[in-house]
């Protein structure tokens, strides 16, 4: 684990003014509960605000440099916000080696896992806007997700199963789409996540990963196979 802040603020071209919002950003629940004792302090919060800007800010840059209909955006879009995106721009920066885990979380290769090193961009991406503002968080995110939003564009970035198995089924006509978590195992360190997708109220596929968004992309690729092998 890397521990300058003043390093990783050169790694994202930003200095907080406060930064003790940075830190938070950094904390991983499983790290707020072996210090405080409480995983209100982590950067559960600022994930969430995070992800909203990040939406918001790619949506601009889509709007803005391509000419595709909405629902194509929409797509593109999610390439660029989903969890592997995110844990791949994690890795590019070296952002991942900041992170604070929890012992337990650290032991079992928690720095490792996508879900975690992509909630961490999120939570990044929300403390600058609370330090900086829409400017600074919008600069922040097109320094960091440029090359992916890039690639999105030109179609070689990650697949969306999600989008594809929505697209596929509702092109004739509307449908209800629903996932389904059928199961939650394991500790908080390595929780294992099974989930379902239904339409119209039959499943139809199944499938398993280290977050609920994991095991809804799994669920949907499934389903999308099961679609082409008709």
């Amino acid at each position: 684990m890397r521990t300058d802040i003043k390093e990783l603020e050169k790694i994202l071209q930003y200095e907080f003014r406060k930064p003790e919002l940075l830190e938070r950003a950094l904390t991983h629940s499983s790290y707020a509960n072996d210090v405080t004792g409480s995983a209100s302090n982590s950067n559960e919060r600022l994930e969430f605000l995070g992800d909203s800007i990040l939406d918001a800010v790619v949506s601009v840059f889509l709007y803005s440099n391509c000419e595709k209909a909405e629902g194509d955006m929409t797509k593109v879009r999610a390439a660029v916000v989903c969890e592997k995106s995110l844990a791949a721009v994690s890795r590019q920066f070296g952002l991942w080696e900041f992170l604070r885990l929890g012992r337990g979380e650290e032991s079992t290769g928690g720095r490792k896992r996508d879900s975690i090193i992509a909630d961490g961009v999120e939570a990044i991406i929300g403390a600058v806007f609370l330090d900086g503002g829409v400017d600074a968080a919008a600069k922040t995110v097109s320094y960091l997700m440029k090359d992916n939003m890039e690639e999105a564009l030109a179609g070689r970035l990650f697949d969306d199963y999600k989008t594809a198995f929505q697209e596929a089924v509702q092109k004739d006509g509307h449908s209800e789409i629903k996932y389904v978590l059928i199961s939650e195992q394991g500790p908080d360190h390595a929780k294992v996540f099974e989930c379902a997708v239904c339409v119209n109220g039959r499943e139809v596929g199944r499938g398993s990963g280290n977050s609920k968004k994991q095991a809804e992309q799994s669920a949907a690729k499934a389903a999308v196979m099961n679609l082409t092998e008709r």
